[in-house]
């Protein structure tokens, strides 16, 4: 027993040193600065701490974020991949304690009397109550080593959900916004066809009684169809759309939804805040994740490392065990049993080595994933704020340029009015100012999705909302 509480005290001192690694951040591989010179937001909450209700305002856009975390499969995979790790970090961290059953038996023996010294043809009859243990004493932190491995891999895929989460949110909104661009745009084609559609009732009319040309007639003609092909075509996007958004949503769309707002009427936040790269990628749940990883992986090389030394595993019991089910408890019945055990590896061709290397190995691959990582959300980060900086001078042109078309429509159909214009000049027109209007439509949208873009990639839509 001496000797037990020996082993035990030494496994005791010694429990908390592992062969495991001096963990050491690798240095981001991405510059210490935005390109382009990017101006600072004053809005001072970072997008990965602005919670996707303050930053969506439109009500049915909401609604559908909120079905869509529910029931999103894909989120429910990534949650229930999150339970997983984390009971087998439960069944690793087990290791660390002893295991202790208890066994009852009953056993009925016949002894031949050829071969036993007693009455030949006997039944012996044995009643046996036993409670076992065995512990392995981590003398080289093989056991919290695994522990810690199983540990990082649980934070990774938690932080590995947080991205889930973040992407579908992004994907909702998206689509959504580019459904509200898409009915706008029908809307706008719709108006233009009744437009287009009397002015060739018109043109026909005058055709048929000679007062305009044949290239009048089909030049009115061929904008017709245009913008009933357009239409068409909306009608066709609107479906593929709703079909996307059923699926990310994960069911039918209600269809009492709230009202929604008019791509003129979101207010996102289009001016987020960007602070320096380093603490805003760390912000963002992949990269976390990556390095979750590389920690697992070193720490799966301390545990390789201690399969170079001895393991001391300790199994004992103790119970009683008796011939008579009455005297179980009583007389000299008591039995106990205590086996340490040390396994020594001596020689395995040197597949320990090998698999030290391996572990060594996953390691290097784990940190090249982690700068992969970091170099991807640098370069998503400084393309939404490159597009942003152009669609603003896009939009404002655009803009611009609508006006400028509306204009000259209404000047070619006063001239055409009063003779001066004949009215091919008056379909070109307003085949521009369409043009025009359906392009504004685009930048709008292309606006907000770009904002929706940098929010994603500055970490933003995982919080939610406070209860």
């Amino acid at each position: 027993m001496k000797h037990t509480l020996f082993i035990l005290g030494v496994g005791a001192l010694v429990a908390g040193c592992t062969l495991t690694p001096k963990y050491d951040r690798p240095p981001a591989p991405v510059s210490d600065a935005w390109p382009n010179g990017v101006k600072q937001s004053g809005t001072t909450n970072a997008a990965a701490d602005i919670e996707w209700r303050n930053f969506f305002d439109d009500p049915q856009l909401q609604q559908l974020i909120e079905l869509a975390l529910k029931n999103n499969r894909d989120l429910r995979i990534a949650a229930l991949r999150v339970e997983q790790t984390r009971a087998q970090y439960r069944i690793q961290n087990a290791a660390l304690y002893p295991g202790v059953q208890g066994d009852a038996s009953v056993t009925h023996q016949k002894f031949s009397g050829a071969t036993s010294t007693f009455n030949g043809g006997a039944v012996q009859t044995t009643y046996n109550i036993e409670v076992g243990a065995a512990y392995e004493v981590d003398l080289f932190g093989r056991v919290r080593s695994l522990k810690q491995e199983a540990l990082e891999k649980y934070f990774s895929t938690d932080e590995a959900r947080k991205s889930v989460q973040i992407a579908l949110v992004s994907q909702v909104a998206s689509e959504y916004l580019t459904q509200v661009r898409l009915r706008e745009a029908r809307t706008v084609a719709r108006e233009t066809l009744k437009t287009v559609q009397a002015s060739y009732d018109l043109i026909k009319r005058s055709f048929e009684a000679g007062a305009a040309s044949e290239l009048e007639l089909r030049t009115a003609e061929g904008q017709v169809q245009t913008v009933r092909v357009n239409a068409a075509s909306f009608l066709q996007l609107l479906a593929e759309s709703e079909n996307r958004l059923v699926v990310l949503v994960g069911q039918s769309l209600p269809k009492d939804l709230p009202p929604g707002q008019a791509l003129r009427d979101q207010h996102l936040l289009t001016d987020l805040p960007v602070g320096i790269p380093s603490e805003v990628l760390q912000r963002r749940p992949d990269i976390l994740a990556a390095e979750h990883t590389l920690k697992a992986a070193n720490a799966n090389i301390g545990a390789a490392k201690a399969a170079f030394f001895p393991r001391i595993v300790l199994t004992g019991s103790a119970g009683t065990a008796s011939a008579k089910l009455t005297d179980l408890f009583s007389g000299p019945s008591l039995i106990w049993s205590f086996a340490p055990q040390i396994s020594v590896p001596i020689f395995d061709v040197g597949g320990t080595r090998a698999r030290a290397a391996v572990s060594k190995i996953n390691k290097e691959i784990e940190i090249a994933n982690y700068e992969k990582a970091i170099q991807t959300a640098f370069r998503e980060v400084a393309d939404g704020l490159a597009v942003r900086s152009i669609l603003d001078e896009k939009l404002k042109a655009q803009e611009l340029l609508l006006n400028a078309f509306q204009k000259r429509f209404d000047l070619t159909n006063a001239r055409y009015r009063q003779g001066v214009d004949s009215y091919v000049d008056v379909l070109l027109a307003q085949q521009d100012l369409y043009a025009a209007q359906q392009n504004l439509l685009q930048f709008q949208a292309a606006r907000l999705l770009n904002a929706v873009t940098l929010y994603r990639s500055l970490g933003g839509g995982w919080k939610l909302p406070a209860s």
